[in-house]
C-alpha cells in the first residue's frame, strides 16, 4: 500500500515539505487513544533473538533510525512505534542555526537515492535537552554532536564539548560527526590531528561523570584506508566504544540519473543505494582491521532486509536506516527484523 499509493502521492512534493507534513500527521494520530499501541502492534517484532547487546546498551533488535531525521528531538516518542530499538537524534550544535537556503533536499527516484545539503538546520541543544527530558519511551537515544557553521575549526572542540555536556545526562550514547559533507570543511575534522583534540577532550569530560556513557564517531564513505586507520587508533587511544560507517557521500559515480539533472540540483551529501557497496566494503575492513574487537554500527543504502543482513555479515553489530525509510515505508524495520530472525 505505502509503495503502490502513499508513496507515489507523497513524491509529487519536496522530500523536506513531505518530511514536516508525514511529522505532523503522526504526531495528530498519536494523540488518539489506542492509535499508538495498534501502531506498536503492526510494526515491533520482539523475539530474544534480536537482542543485542552493544557497548553496554542492551537493544531489543538491531534496527535503528539514523541521525538527521529527527534533528530537533520532536518526535523520537512517537517514531519508537514503528520499531525501532534506537533513535539517533540530531546532528546538534550549541546554538540553533537555520541550515542552507532551500531547496535542499532531492530526490534521485531512479537510483533510490537522496541528495541533501540540509546544513546542521537544528534548534540548537538547549532545546533538545529540554526535550529529551520529556522522554516517555524506552527507546535507547543517540545524540549526535556537531558544530556550529560559523565555528572556525581551531575552536570546534568547544562546540563538541558543549553540546556533549548539555547532553550527557539526556541521551544513552553519543555520535561525533565529523564527516557531514554539507558544512564548510567539516570533513577536515576527520584528519588525525583535528580529531585527535576532539576526542581527547570527550574523553576528559567522560571521565569526570558519574555514569561512563559510550561515544562513537561517524565517518564519511569518502575516506580512504590510511584515513580509517588513524581514525581506529584514535578510537582506541581515546577509549572510544564504535564507529558508525558511514555518512552520506560527495561521489556522483555511477548514478542512473541524467547527469544533467544531478549537475542542476549541485552539492549536497549523496545516500541511498548508491552509497551501500562503499559503505559495506568500510565496515568489513574496519572489521577485519580490528579482529571484530570494536563495535560498529553500519549505514549506508539499506534499502532492504538483504542490505541489513549484508552490513552485519561484513561486521556490523547494529544497522540504522534513513533513504531506505522513506522509499520503502515504515514496514522495512519490521522485514528487516524479521528476515535477521529466519537468517540466524
Amino acid at each position: 500500500m505505502y509503495k503502490a499509493i502513499i508513496r507515489p502521492l507523497l513524491f509529487l512534493l519536496q522530500p523536506e515539505t513531505v518530511h514536516h507534513l508525514i511529522v505532523s500527521l503522526i504526531k495528530v494520530f498519536f494523540v488518539i487513544p489506542g492509535i499508538k499501541p495498534l501502531v506498536r502492534s503492526a510494526y515491533r517484532v520482539r523475539d530474544p533473538g534480536l537482542e543485542r547487546e552493544v557497548f553496554g546498551l542492551k537493544f531489543e533488535n538491531p534496527v535503528g533510525l539514523a541521525a538527521g531525521f529527527d534533528k530537533n528531538a520532536t518526535f523520537f516518542n512517537q517514531f519508537s512505534a514503528f520499531g525501532f530499538s534506537f533513535i539517533e537524534v540530531g546532528t546538534v550544535t550549541p546554538v540553533g542555526q537555520p541550515g542552507n537556503p532551500k531547496p535542499r533536499s532531492f530526490r534521485l527516484t531512479k537510483d533510490k537515492a537522496l541528495i541533501n545539503r540540509m546544513g546542521l538546520n537544528n534548534d540548537g541543544v538547549k532545546a533538545a535537552a529540554i526535550r529529551l527530558r520529556k522522554r516517555r519511551s524506552n527507546v535507547i537515544i543517540g545524540g549526535n554532536l556537531g558544530k556550529n557553521t560559523a565555528t572556525p575549526n581551531d575552536k570546534a572542540v568547544d562546540d563538541y564539548a558543549a553540546v556533549f555536556e548539555e547532553l550527557y545526562e539526556v541521551a544513552d550514547y553519543f555520535v561525533v560527526n565529523v564527516s557531514c559533507p554539507n558544512i564548510s570543511d567539516l570533513s577536515h575534522l576527520q584528519d588525525r590531528d583535528q580529531l585527535d583534540g576532539i576526542l581527547s577532550r570527550l574523553s576528559t569530560i567522560r571521565s569526570e561523570k558519574a555514569i561512563r556513557k559510550p561515544v562513537l564517531v561517524k565517518i564519511s564513505p569518502d575516506l580512504n584506508n590510511k584515513q580509517i586507520d588513524d581514525v581506529i587508533d584514535l578510537t582506541g587511544q581515546h577509549g572510544m566504544d564504535g564507529i558508525i560507517a558511514t555518512n552520506t557521500t560527495i561521489t556522483r559515480d555511477g548514478l542512473s540519473t541524467e547527469s544533467g539533472k544531478v549537475k542542476e540540483i549541485g552539492n549536497g551529501g549523496l545516500s541511498g543505494s548508491p552509497v551501500r557497496d562503499r559503505s559495506t566494503e568500510i565496515i568489513r575492513y574496519i572489521h577485519e582491521k580490528t579482529a571484530g574487537k570494536l563495535p560498529i554500527i553500519g549505514v549506508g543504502g539499506i534499502m532492504n532486509p538483504e542490505d541489513a543482513i549484508e552490513k552485519i555479515k561484513a561486521g556490523a553489530s547494529l544497522v540504522q536506516v534513513y533513504t531506505g525509510f522513506i522509499y520503502e515505508g515504515p514496514s522495512l524495520v519490521r522485514r528487516i527484523n524479521r528476515k535477521i530472525l529466519r537468517s540466524s
